[in-house]
């Protein structure tokens, strides 16, 4: 379903929350949509991988990375089963890496920059609780929609 973040902003701009963290995207898909599922964690991805693997098909993994720059929470391994998974996207308060082959992955990925080196591997963190980042909270199971003009997030699903 086609949809544009500023005309859902115009039509239910009393629903909607609007990032105002600066995102760069790095995945095929420029527009993407889903229920939001959550994971905090700090340059450790062992809990990105195991909401990739686990969460439902169409939903859009938000990862509270801390806005760290020094490590990648995601590489093309990672950004593989989420698109196999039929995932709707990723967006990392974070940095990704092995940015062109994400490039060519067919789903959305959003970050805040890119770094060749890879995170720990310690299993610290927490699923599915409510993190915060870009002037708002961003709860599980809310939708979240992302376009080239920004990241909407809201309570209902306006599609």
């Amino acid at each position: 379903m086609s949809f544009k973040t500023a005309d859902l902003c115009d039509g239910h701009h009393e629903l909607v929350k609007v990032n105002q963290e600066v995102f760069y995207s790095y995945g095929k898909k420029k527009k993407f949509h889903g229920k939001v599922s959550t994971v905090k964690v700090f340059e450790d991805n062992v809990l990105v991988l195991e909401a990739l693997e686990s969460i439902p098909e169409g939903h859009v993994l938000v990862v509270d990375g801390g806005g760290s720059r020094r490590c990648a929470l995601m590489g093309d391994r990672l950004a593989k089963i989420a698109e196999t998974r039929g995932l709707a996207g990723v967006i990392i308060y974070g940095c990704v890496r092995d940015t062109a082959d994400i490039a060519a992955m067919d789903i959305g990925v959003l970050a805040i920059g890119s770094s060749p080196l890879k995170s720990r591997k310690a299993g610290k963190g927490d699923r599915n609780t409510i993190v915060t980042f870009g002037g708002l909270d961003w709860l599980p199971d809310e939708y979240v929609y992302a376009d080239e003009d920004g990241v909407i997030v809201s309570e209902k699903p306006l599609l």
